[in-house]
């Protein structure tokens, strides 16, 4: 009951004091009627300056940082294996010891012979060699076949001036006609020997040809 009692009591003195004010406030506005009004417009104009703060000035955002575009992606080069080849290897060929040079002496040259005394000579024919083979050594049946041809022979004449042997060195075409001729070379054929060097008789060689040709009539 006691602090109901307080409360009641406090309310009563806020009452009181709060009337008073205002039989204060009406007491004076009564009093100065024109000042009530003048503070009304005083009131009036004063609140109707609009007093506008003053902001303080916004800074501008600052500009927007560049990016800068990242760095393009070069692909790595590609790893290339370079193959150094080894040296060569340098052989080093040690050339065999040269043999020693041994002078090779010729022989001296062979004496000369003497010059002879005589000029060689080959064997002469003696006589007239016409008559050696004539038509009239034709054998008959080459005759009567009308064979005709040329006998080249070569003749071996001895010391002596006699012909020793007979080769056929070319052909007629018949062989009656070179043994014919042969025949009577070797008949009929005589010679002055050939000589050497000292002026002596020796062998030597005479080469002719018989021509076999028909006589005409």
């Amino acid at each position: 009951m006691a602090y109901a009692d307080r409360d009641t009591t406090s309310e009563n003195i806020v009452g009181l004091i709060v009337s008073g004010v205002i039989i204060a406030v009406v007491s004076w506005g009564l009093i100065s009627g024109m000042a009530v009004e003048g503070f009304r417009a005083v009131v009036k104009k004063v609140t109707t300056v609009d007093i506008k703060k003053e902001e303080p000035k916004k800074e501008p955002p600052p500009p927007p940082k560049k990016v800068a575009a990242p760095p393009p992606i070069v692909a790595p080069p590609p790893k290339i294996n370079v193959s150094v080849a080894p040296p060569p290897v340098q052989t080093v060929v040690t050339p065999p010891p040269q043999a020693p040079v041994v002078p090779i002496i010729a022989p001296p040259a062979p004496v000369a012979p003497p010059p002879p005394k005589f000029q060689p000579k080959q064997p002469q024919p003696k006589g007239r060699s016409t008559e050696w083979v004539t038509t009239n050594d034709y054998p008959s049946r080459a005759l009567r076949e009308e064979r005709e041809g040329t006998t080249r022979f070569r003749l071996t004449v001895g010391p002596d001036g006699k012909v020793t042997d007979c080769q056929i060195t070319g052909s007629s075409g018949s062989p009656d006609l070179d043994d014919a001729a042969c025949a009577n070379l070797r008949r009929r054929a005589r010679f002055a020997p050939a000589t050497d060097g000292e002026g002596q008789p020796t062998t030597g060689y005479y080469a002719n040809a018989v021509r076999w040709q028909i006589p005409k009539d």
